[in-house]
């Protein structure tokens, strides 16, 4: 089976992918100091949790934002699995769709795979909205390339940016609120309504503007695990696919290899 990796800026996630069906997924915070023995013995322990092991595991690719992560993800794959680790876009695991961007080579592998996991699911254009250490909404076109998108704070970066200039404030978590006011009795609750509803306004009129900008129907695809907080009061998306980064690296595979 392939071990589809997507090296974030803040988690690393890993999936058991038997053709495209996910069989299991696991993540850890990243951390390029992170060896490969290190990752190897947190792996092992997971796979045989889920009943796997690492005789399971036939083929490596790794997508990943984290440049400083990948030589070690690459030597867990060559020493404790005994394969060569793809690396997403590069050959053979080109992206086979079009940049349509100024800097092709800047677009993140993430950004890239979350495209090719859409157009495979859904027809016509679409915009993807990722939730992580930033927030990126992108748009698709109908042909399956990349046109661009937008890069703004993620929402819990926007928080700790928050609470460490305001000596007073506390830290809170980002919560479904309990109710739709927007007039905060306690301190709490008025930062509570701030990240949340004001990100619900920002991503509503980010939507707003590209959806006229493209001037066609498009669906919206959301992934990230803040994805699903959002959808429940706001219903902002026609899609939520919390795999859709690793549903693209393993399309990605099987493109690869027929």
């Amino acid at each position: 089976m392939l071990l589809a990796i997507d090296a974030g800026n803040t988690n690393t996630k890993f999936a058991l992918v038997d053709g495209l069906e996910i069989k299991a997924r696991w993540r850890i915070v990243t951390d390029a100091r992170r060896t490969a023995d290190q990752y190897a013995v947190w792996l092992t322990q997971i796979l045989e949790l889920e009943g796997y092991s690492r005789s399971d595991v036939t083929a490596v690719l790794i997508a990943t934002v984290v440049p400083r992560a990948l030589h070690n993800l690459q030597l867990l794959a060559s020493k404790y699995f005994g394969v060569e680790a793809g690396v997403a876009g590069r050959d053979p695991y080109g992206w086979g769709i079009a940049l349509d961007v100024a800097e092709p080579h800047a677009v993140g592998a993430d950004r890239a795979v979350n495209a090719i996991a859409a157009h495979a699911a859904h027809q016509g254009d679409l915009i993807t909205i990722s939730f992580g250490t930033a927030t990126t909404v992108d748009h698709i076109d109908y042909r399956g390339a990349y046109m661009g998108g937008i890069i703004a704070p993620g929402l819990n970066l926007s928080l700790d940016a928050l609470v460490n200039a305001a000596a007073k404030l506390p830290r809170i978590a980002v919560e479904t609120p309990t109710n739709d006011s927007v007039i905060g009795k306690t301190t709490e609750s008025q930062m509570q309504i701030g990240i949340y509803w004001g990100y619900v306004a920002m991503i509503e009129g980010l939507l707003s503007r590209m959806k006229a900008e493209i001037g066609r129907p498009a669906k919206v695809v959301a992934t990230g695990g803040l994805a699903t907080v959002f959808q429940e009061h706001s219903h902002l998306f026609d899609h939520v696919d919390p795999d859709l980064t690793l549903r693209g690296v393993a399309i990605l595979y099987q493109n690869a290899h027929g």
